[in-house]
Parts: structure tokens; C-alpha cells; sequence
């Protein structure tokens, strides 16, 4: 790992990778090993999660592709020096901003998208003109290893590099003076990232979670509202850290929002079979998720296949933040669903817990909208829909707070992997003494006039 790091470094020191073009042939190769290895990028991600080809081109290689495409179109603007205003005092000179690549990267991805998660970040590195090591998660092990066998074999070792492991490899990672760490998981482990960063003064981009809630008001369209938060939650089976985590419902509508639940459930059919479910990841999460569902509190699904790694889509009504299943962020396909009278409860509560990644809320009412959206700090969200805002590049994609620090996507993972140097250009054929020795009251009165 230590040559690897270093030979990145020397690499990014000889300036090829500022170069524009050289930056774009990276994008388009990149573009070229996804679009033209779909079947082995298919094969992993079934081993892993049983995840159709369908499911894997819509929510994992189209995003990729999308941000590549944007980047090619983009990165020649987006790398151009900018003309600012310069101020009296340093007449006649001219400042300008100038991008330029932060260094040798770490970019640390989740196993929940494993492919999205992992490459989308590179897709920003690479245009920002940086070199790359990229850990993917050993927990999507078969992923993990189509990664490394595409990228390792496409692209050169001292540029854009894969590095295999788990905990130990990637503590390993973390003690290297990196430009920039770039992690996508859990709030424990960014916590741990975030300390091994600290260290060497390492400028982090955390995208972390948290419990998003959605909230469901009495004047919701509830059909439209129902099919589009089923879909949300049970894509990926809920292994996704922008799904509607639970539900606030206005009371008046609770039974029959859990009625409309229950049928746009049965309706979507959802089975590895159809292409529309997957597995959970592993074992450990199978049991952890088990735990969280009180069947005294079911009122539909339920059912557990250990053995297949399989949770049935479930939803539980009359739930209080005292369940369990209120107690972590769920991160697979439990929907808790919570009745309230008065939409200032909701917020107040919301405004008490950790500020969530996401949050959505589905009304017809400006008031009830502006008041959640002007009140409730998240990451980003929608208004009458749910998770659709990542597919929009943009719209900056990231927390706050405990959801993360740091947003990506198009432009602004251009701007997360840069370091903008601000330049004041000044010619030598001109220069006041107002600032120079001896200090008049006359001077005093000019740097007022010129600085105030």
C-alpha cells in the first residue's frame, strides 16, 4: 500500500493529471470499462444481493454513466480560471480563482450500492484531476472483486488504483497523509474515519445516514403518496440511506394510509423472482433486523427467511420512539408507521433528534410544505416523492450533521475534490504609498475610504 501511495504521489506531481484532456480520456475509459463489462458487474452484484440486471443498470452503472457524461460536458468550464472583482486598494491589478486538483485521494465506498457508491466519487476525483485509491466494501465481497479485476487491469497503478480488505487494510489506508479521504457509510466508522483524518489535517467528504423520516400530512394526495413511498422503502429492500426510514401520519388518515400501504405492497408483488427485491447483505443484518420487528406491532409482512437471507417488505403501526425499531437507523424493509394530531409535534420532534440525511413530506399545502422545509435541518429530500432527488446531479448530495459533511454529484464533486487558489495579479508599472511608512492621518483617512 506504501507504493502504491507514493507512486500515486510522484504521479500526480509530474502535472499529467491537470491536464484537461488527459482527464476526459480518463472519464470516457472509465465509461467505456462500465458500459462494456455490464455482464461481470451483473454476475457480482446477483452474488452478493441476488439484484437483477434491471435493478443494477437503474440505480447503480445508469447514475455512473449520467455523472460521467455530465463530467465530459462540464469539465472544461468547471477547470477555467474565474474573473473576480478587484478592489480600489489593489488597483490596477486583476484577481482570478484558479481549480486545481487536490492530490492523491482515498476514496472509501459502502456496500449497500457498492458499484454507485464506489465509482461516483472517482467519476468527481478523476475530473478534478486527482490520482486514486479506492477501497471498496469487503462486505459486497463479489463486487469488491469485479472492481478491482476491471480497474486494476484498465487503468495504471500510480493513477487509479482498487485495494481489497477490511477493517485491517483499511486502517492501514488511514495512515497515510492522503489530500483527501472520501467515505460513504455508517456515523460509527465516519467517526473513526474523521479521528484518523484529524491526525494528518486530511480534508474529509462524509456521506453517512441516519433515520429519515417522512411525514404524510391530512391533505395528502394518499394514492400517489402511498405507490411512491412503497417503492422507495422497499427498493434495494431497504438497504438504502436515503429511504424513508418511518412514517409520521396525520391520525385522521392513519387507517386508511395503512390499508393503501398494505395493498401497493401485494400489488408490486416483490420477489427476487419479479426482479424488484433483493437479498439483505449478510447474516449479521438479517438477525439485527429481526430483532427490530415486535410482531405484537406487525400490521403487515413480517415474515423472516434466515436461511435465504430474506425479510418479507413489513410495515408496523401504533409504533412509539420508545420501539426498538426507533432506536437505529433500520437500513432494510421496516416501515414503522407513527400517528400524530398536529404537524408542530412532528416538527418539534424531528428538530430534537440527529439531523437525518433525507427527509420527505407529502401534502398539498404551501403552508404545511414551507413549514417543514424552512424549519427542518436534512441533507436534502423531496416534496410528494422520495429518494428521486439523487438522480437529479443538480442538486448537491449529502448530509449534515450527523447524515454527513460534504456534498458531491456533478459540479459539486468537481468542487469537493478541488482546492480553488484565489490569485491577486499585480502590474509593477503602478503603486500608491498610502500603505507604506511614514503612517499620515491622511493616509489613515484614504485606507478607510479604500477599505471600508
Amino acid at each position: 500500500m506504501e507504493t502504491i501511495f507514493k507512486r500515486q504521489q510522484d504521479f500526480f506531481n509530474t502535472n499529467q493529471t491537470k491536464n484537461i484532456e488527459f482527464r476526459k480520456k480518463q472519464l470516457k475509459k472509465l465509461k467505456t470499462v462500465l458500459l462494456n463489462n455490464n455482464s461481470l458487474l451483473n454476475e457480482a452484484i446477483f452474488k452478493d444481493f441476488k439484484k437483477s440486471a434491471f435493478e443494477n443498470y437503474t440505480t447503480e452503472i445508469s447514475l455512473l454513466i449520467h455523472e460521467i457524461d455530465l463530467a465530459l460536458s462540464g469539465l472544461s468550464s468547471w477547470s477555467k480560471r474565474k474573473k473576480v472583482v478587484t478592489n480600489f486598494a489593489n488597483f490596477p491589478a486583476k484577481s482570478y480563482i484558479i481549480p486545481e486538483p487536490l492530490g492523491t485521494v482515498l476514496v472509501i465506498g459502502a456496500w449497500n450500492y457498492p458499484i454507485q457508491l464506489s465509482i461516483a466519487p472517482v467519476i468527481a476525483a478523476i475530473a478534478a484531476g486527482n490520482t486514486i485509491v479506492l477501497k471498496p466494501s469487503e462486505i459486497a465481497s463479489h463486487v469488491s472483486k469485479a472492481l478491482a479485476k476491471l480497474i486494476n487491469f484498465n487503468f495504471e497503478e500510480n493513477y487509479f488504483h482498487v485495494v481489497e480488505g477490511g477493517i485491517a487494510e483499511t486502517t492501514e489506508l488511514l495512515h497515510f497523509k492522503f489530500d483527501k479521504i472520501f467515505f460513504t457509510g455508517s456515523s460509527t466508522v465516519g467517526k473513526i474515519v474523521y479521528q484518523a483524518a484529524a491526525k494528518n489535517l486530511i480534508p474529509v467528504t462524509l456521506e453517512l445516514g441516519g433515520k429519515s423520516p417522512t411525514i404524510v400530512a391530512k391533505d395528502a394526495n394518499l394514492k400517489m403518496a402511498v405507490k411512491r413511498i412503497v417503492w422507495a422503502k422497499f427498493l434495494n429492500a431497504g438497504q438504502t440511506c436515503i429511504a424513508p426510514d418511518y412514517i409520521f401520519v396525520d391520525e385522521s388518515i392513519e387507517k386508511h394510509f395503512l390499508e393503501l400501504l398494505k395493498l401497493e405492497i401485494v400489488k408490486a408483488n416483490y420477489s427476487i423472482q419479479n426482479d424488484n427485491y433483493v437479498q439483505i447483505i449478510n447474516d449479521k443484518n438479517v438477525q439485527r433486523l429481526t430483532r427490530l420487528i415486535n410482531t405484537d406491532k406487525v400490521f403487515f409482512g413480517g415474515q423472516v427467511h434466515e436461511k435465504e437471507r430474506l425479510i418479507e417488505p413489513t410495515v408496523m403501526h401504533n409504533c412509539t420512539f420508545n420501539d426498538l425499531v426507533m432506536q437505529e437507523e433500520i437500513f432494510g424493509p421496516i416501515l414503522p408507521v407513527i400517528k400524530y394530531t398536529n404537524i408542530n409535534e412532528v416538527i418539534v420532534k424531528i428538530k430534537s433528534l440527529p439531523k437525518p440525511l433525507s427527509c420527505y413530506v407529502f401534502t398539498e399545502s404551501n403552508s404545511v410544505k414551507n413549514t417543514v422545509l424552512n424549519e427542518i435541518s436534512f441533507g436534502g429530500g423531496a416534496v410528494n416523492d422520495a429518494i428521486m432527488h439523487i438522480s437529479n446531479s443538480n442538486l448537491p448530495f449529502g448530509g449534515v450533521g450527523n447524515s454527513g459533511m460534504g456534498s458531491y454529484h456533478s459540479k459539486y464533486g468537481f468542487d469537493t475534490f478541488s482546492h480553488y487558489k484565489s490569485i491577486l495579479d499585480k502590474p509593477t508599472w503602478l503603486e500608491f504609498n498610502f500603505k507604506y511608512s511614514p503612517y499620515t492621518n491622511l493616509k489613515k483617512k484614504l485606507i478607510k475610504l479604500l477599505l471600508g
